[in-house]
């Protein structure tokens, strides 16, 4: 699951606060459908959680825990090109969103 969020919400995450809002689900496991799920998730912020949850039968997710997150993508300079950092960076993340 990939979640578009701002530096607000990402400290809210770093905080111990669970993620709701709109979740991006890829159509499959093919690269080309995560990309574009990684794409329409970054419309909604800077920084995009990527997060294992589970998926109920009706297709909602539980909230994105930090627990939960895999990996950060993170457009830095506002020139939409997304740069990868690992869960342990998320102080650095922070920083460079300012």
């Amino acid at each position: 699951m990939w979640v578009g969020v701002d530096a607000e919400r990402l400290r809210a995450l770093r905080d111990g606060s669970p993620l709701d809002g709109e979740v991006v689900a890829a159509e499959s496991d093919d690269e080309q459908h995560e990309l574009e799920a990684l794409e329409a998730a970054a419309e909604d912020g800077p920084v995009v959680v990527v997060a294992e949850v589970a998926q109920s039968a009706d297709g909602s997710t539980a909230d994105v825990t930090l627990a939960d997150v895999e990996a950060l993508h993170v457009d830095a300079d506002g020139s939409g090109n997304l740069a990868w950092y690992a869960p342990q960076e998320l102080e650095t993340v922070l920083g460079l969103l300012g």
